[in-house]
């Protein structure tokens, strides 16, 4: 990758961490409402994913969907106007938080209901097999969602198929407030995939470039040899399951999360930058302050925004 390309995942993911930890604050003040799960620890793997994508390429997210939407090139203003239920979001401030959708960008939706997405992602991917497509389709969901029957529904469709979908497992460690080991009899989720004769890898999830990469190289084959493929991001939140929940809740340590913010997927690739020589810290600072003043306009555009009109309530529903 060119400097300039490694400084852009670089800049993607300090948007996603300060949009984010602005939304806690705009939360905290009541600017928005409903539930809100953020993505703050788990950056690098919807910016390098969605890196190894073209842009006619599709992607779908399941409720923390924020960063996904942001690294698929959404306008952080309209998300924003979106979160705060304004007239200018995305959705016309009906989705909020769990329901971001962008078709222009190809972003087919954060959804509510764990795992159900899956199957829409199967969904699109054989739209694009029966159209002679050359596109794939990028499916995030956590590893909570694993244990679902429309998981396992979808997965053996696509396999029989042969669709181009690459299913993306988000493995945070944990569903809500359960670590992994006390809700799947396999803790290795990767191992799943066997049971469909579909392909499988687990990754750094911390690591951008070893997520870039990984995606790159199966969705290339893809593209060739449409079929699809199992890839588990071993990652970590930070922050609480949601917004009501605490950082760290009776679940887990504060020692187990300081522990693992060592591991900062941001700090990591910024030391990286400045030991190849890529970037100064006073680069990287810079790019910082731009993406804080990014966020606040976003801001500052959601506040002054419309609230969204009560006769909106009736538009874009589809009805037989």
């Amino acid at each position: 990758m060119s400097p300039a390309e490694l400084l852009e995942l670089y800049r993607q993911m300090l948007l996603i961490r300060r949009f984010e930890e602005k939304c806690a604050e705009m939360y905290a003040l009541a600017k928005i409402g409903g539930f809100c799960h953020l993505y703050i620890g788990e950056e690098a793997v919807a910016v390098g994913a969605i890196a190894a994508l073209r842009p006619d390429d599709y992607v779908l997210s399941a409720y923390r969907d924020h960063g996904h939407c942001l690294a698929k090139g959404s306008d952080p203003k309209r998300v924003m106007a979106e979160l705060f239920g304004k007239q200018t979001g995305l959705c016309k401030g009906k989705g909020g938080s769990m329901h971001l959708y962008d078709i222009e960008r190809r972003f087919m939706g954060g959804y509510a209901i764990v795992g159900g997405h899956i199957a829409l992602a199967a969904g699109v991917a054989f739209g694009l097999t029966y159209q002679q497509q050359d596109q794939v389709v990028l499916c995030f969901f956590g590893e909570g969602a694993v244990p679902t029957g429309v998981f396992h529904e979808a997965m053996n469709i696509a396999a029989l198929w042969k669709l181009p979908v690459l299913f993306l497992c988000e493995n945070n460690r944990y569903g809500m407030g359960t670590p992994v080991e006390r809700a799947s009899a396999i803790y290795d989720i990767a191992q799943t995939a066997h049971a469909y004769n579909m392909g499988h890898s687990t990754i750094d999830g911390m690591d951008v470039l070893a997520v870039r990469d990984a995606v790159g190289r199966i969705v290339t084959e893809m593209r060739l040899t449409p079929r699809p493929y199992f890839l588990e991001a071993r990652t970590y939140r930070f922050m609480g399951h949601s917004m009501s929940d605490p950082a760290h809740g009776h679940y887990r340590t504060k020692a187990e999360i300081d522990e693992h913010k060592k591991r900062d997927p941001i700090l990591l690739f910024g030391q990286q930058l400045i030991s190849r020589g890529v970037a100064g810290a006073d680069q990287l600072k810079a790019i910082d302050a731009a993406m804080q003043t990014v966020v606040q306009e976003a801001v500052d555009f959601a506040d002054q925004s419309p609230p969204t009109a009560p006769d909106e309530l009736l538009t874009d529903v589809l009805a037989p």
